[in-house]
């Protein structure tokens, strides 16, 4: 994917602190299930399975993404956007005249 031009030309994912709250996710959504599941409220103990089950899914996409390493990113030199072709561009805009209506006998622009 080509440079917009606005991103930082370093910019990396915090994919360590995100790998972080995931694991956090997991030991309190496990945590928490298992205590709502004590004081019998499994729907909330339920909540909290889903929570735990979803951060060990991230687990799972941040280290795939860890694995993958660094990408593709262009130097200084490589332009944001491709240059525009003169022969392509349309030129400036044209002001187009003013319409002139009649309403029942009044003039409205």
């Amino acid at each position: 994917m080509p440079r917009s031009g606005y991103e930082p030309m370093q910019a990396r994912s915090a994919l360590r602190l995100r790998l972080t709250f995931a694991l956090l996710g997991v030991v309190w959504g496990v945590g928490a299930a298992v205590g709502f599941a004590l004081v019998n409220l499994p729907g909330w103990a339920g909540l909290c399975a889903f929570v735990a089950l979803v951060a060990v899914g991230d687990i799972f996409v941040v280290r795939y993404r860890m694995r993958q390493g660094a990408r593709y990113q262009p130097g200084r030199d490589e332009p944001p956007n491709p240059p525009v072709d003169p022969e392509e561009s349309p030129g400036p805009p044209v002001e187009k005249p003013v319409e002139t209506r009649h309403f029942h006998g009044a003039t409205r622009r």
